[in-house]
């Protein structure tokens, strides 16, 4: 059969906070990988044809007899609603992951809303990335799917029988009617789950992303924006350890037809302070601690091996190989699984680092020993390591280079070191040796990363090529927005790497490409939200505001955003729902609507080492607990925002593997 994808942006996506599926706008489930975000995928379709798998439910007929169709998300839920309109009426699919207890699910119910529509369901299972057929069984209404290790089973009051390996089932539904089904995976050396009432699992559903939504503390202009974007980052997170992954797919190209296709099913360390940062600001104080301690188990161990990405449960072998049997979106080949990038060297990583580190000591007032001594050794070890050329932060596949950005985070690193000791007098460290390589740091980019003809900092030393992540120069506080250079550099970034309003990372097109790649791709959709950021804090809000609400016009009609934007075809591509393309949003949002309550606008009192540990329960905002095994003691805040020598507060790690809500 021929490829028959859909366009990125026709996707909408469920998860139930381990793994997450692809719904099309046409009712199939087109891509869905368990029992977790970097496993095997049961439906492929996505990057083949139907062959690979998917699982679709829709009114049966040919594609014209859906004569509309409208989706929506039940308010601030991740429960998705497709209805479609034929001839003889409009059913609703429901679609959701109920919050994982022990097998992951989906259900699925058809419900008739006017006049009578007859359904047709085609569920083709194909483990493996579409490659492994499974031996299927059916009993009683359960059918059950079987391939080496992995199994799922099906439940459902509809008839379901085999035609051309793969089950399908014909159901007429009138209006008030409804038919529900139940798809759950398990170990195939395990029996199947017991069915769940799958009306109940979309109402309990419902209710626990309503009350974690409920919990967002933003109430700026762009709430609904927000909102969505901190429920589709809460959804990328892998519960059990609080990593987030950077999108739930992979090889969605970022050129259309071309060879850029990475697997993005990973937590980049590149993410890790913009995305501490927009779960404080939307009030998840327990998921950016997580995200904190998982930063701290992954990067555990010998500095000068830091990854520049980790698995979700801070696996380090994360080996690239090819799936060959797979054409790839829209012919995008090849697809890959997994991610060689994962052994460059990136400067940059050690600044996210301990940016990330420092804004959430900063935030909950608490520094531990375990956190310190990751700090120094991370400092120590750029004593030397900051002039060493990398591969940057775009991971590029060409020859290393001085890229600008990555000394400018390697300059962060250090000063988030020394910021750290003068807020935690306690601490020590070769404070006045640190300081001095700071300024050293800081001397060599003036010098040697900024053009001067141009007038802008430039993409690596020597080049006068430019560079979008040069633009957060000014957020990272390397220089104050109000200088000259920083002014000049957005200047030159808007004249030289915008491309039909939205801003490319860099130049593809031009000889000299650092990427060792051809082709050209879209534009970077976080970067387009740092250049609204500069633009507000440079004065031009007007044009800031102008440029995000361009940039909110680009989500797909249920809110959701891939990694890049092809202004050539109109077109979302990239892997998607993309983590950091929302985590920029939510900053932004909430910089321009001035509701921005920073996590490192005043530092905390000094804190103490313990005298003796203690056991405690902390809970988020959202209901979740996590119990956790003393690290530190530190003294909380009081009302007044000053320290109370009342209520101890223990961090560290989590006894029972959760750091979430």
């Amino acid at each position: 059969m021929a490829p028959v994808p859909l366009p990125i942006e026709d996707y909408a996506v469920i998860g139930d906070l381990h793994t997450m599926a692809l719904v099309g706008l046409d009712g199939s489930i087109d891509w869905l990988c368990l029992p977790h975000f970097d496993s095997g995928a049961l439906f492929a379709r996505l990057l083949g044809s139907e062959e690979h798998g998917y699982w679709r439910l829709a009114p049966a007929g040919a594609p014209g007899t859906v004569r509309a169709t409208r989706r929506r998300y039940r308010d601030d839920t991740l429960v998705l609603e497709t209805e479609m309109d034929t001839e003889g009426g409009t059913v609703r699919i429901i679609d959701c992951m109920p919050i994982r207890e022990v097998h992951p699910q989906v259900v699925r119910v058809v419900e008739g809303v006017r006049g009578s529509v007859d359904v047709h369901m085609d569920l083709r299972i194909r483990f493996d990335y579409g490659q492994s057929v499974p031996w299927v069984t059916l009993h009683d209404h359960l059918l059950t799917a079987t391939a080496g290790p992995n199994a799922v089973s099906l439940w459902t009051r509809a008839e379901t029988r085999g035609e051309d390996l793969s089950t399908v089932a014909d159901v007429t539904v009138r209006e008030g009617e409804r038919f529900t089904f139940s798809l759950a995976w398990y170990p195939s050396h395990e029996a199947p789950p017991h069915p769940i009432d799958a009306n109940y699992a979309v109402a309990a559903t419902e209710q626990w992303w309503k009350t974690w939504s409920s919990a967002c503390t933003y109430e700026g202009t762009y709430r609904d924006a927000v909102v969505r974007s901190l429920i589709t980052l809460k959804a990328l997170t892998y519960e059990p350890t609080g990593g987030i992954v950077a999108a739930a797919t992979t090889s969605l190209p970022e050129t259309l037809g071309g060879m850029r296709n990475w697997d993005y099913r990973f937590c980049w360390l590149r993410d890790a302070t913009l995305t501490l940062e927009s779960l404080m600001r939307g009030g998840y104080h327990a998921e950016a601690m997580a995200w904190r301690d998982w930063l701290l188990r992954a990067t555990a161990g010998d500095v000068s091996k830091l990854q520049i990405m980790y698995g979700a449960s801070g696996e380090r072998r994360l080996d690239e190989w090819e799936v060959d049997w797979l054409p790839g979106y829209e012919g995008a080949a090849p697809v890959r699984v997994g991610n060689a990038a994962a052994g460059q060297f990136q400067l940059d990583v050690y600044g996210e680092v301990m940016s990330a580190l420092y804004s959430a000591s900063r935030a909950d007032g608490v520094h531990t020993r375990a956190i310190w001594d990751l700090q120094t050794k991370l400092t120590a070890f750029l004593e030397d390591g900051w002039k060493e050329p990398d591969d940057g932060i775009w991971e590029v596949r060409g020859p290393r280079r001085h890229f600008t950005h990555s000394k400018v985070m390697a300059w962060v690193a250090v000063d988030r070191a020394v910021k750290t000791m003068e807020d935690w007098p306690d601490l020590t460290g070769p404070l006045t040796k640190w300081r001095a390589l700071r300024d050293e740091i800081h001397k060599e980019i003036c010098e040697q990363g900024f053009d001067t003809k141009k007038h802008a900092f430039t993409q690596y030393y020597g080049s006068d090529g430019l560079d979008a992540s040069l633009l957060m120069i000014p957020l990272v506080g390397f220089l104050p927005a109000s200088d000259s250079r920083v002014v000049g550099t957005v200047e030159a970034i808007e004249r030289e790497l915008m491309d039909d309003g939205f801003v490319l990372r860099y130049r593809t097109d031009q000889s000299g490409a650092v990427d060792g790649l051809s082709g050209r791709e879209g534009a970077f959709l976080a970067c387009s939200f740092w250049l609204a950021d500069c633009l507000h804090m440079i004065g031009r809000k007007d044009d800031a505001t102008a440029l995000f609400e361009r940039l909110l016009g680009l989500r797909n009609d249920v809110g959701l955003l891939s990694e890049e934007y092809d202004q050539v075809a109109n077109r979302l591509v990239g892997n998607f729902p993309q983590a950091f393309s929302h985590v920029s949003l939510v900053n932004t949002a909430v910089r321009l609507s001035g509701a921005d309550v920073s996590t490192t606008a005043e530092p905390p009192a000094p804190g103490r080492w313990p005298r003796r540990p203690g056991p405690t329960v902390l809970r988020s905002a959202s209901g979740g607990s996590a119990r956790w095994r003393v690290g530190t003691l530190s003294r909380r805040h009081g009302a007044d925002g000053r320290r109370s020598k009342e209520a101890p507060k223990e961090t560290g790690r989590p006894v029972d593997g959760k750091g979430g809500s």
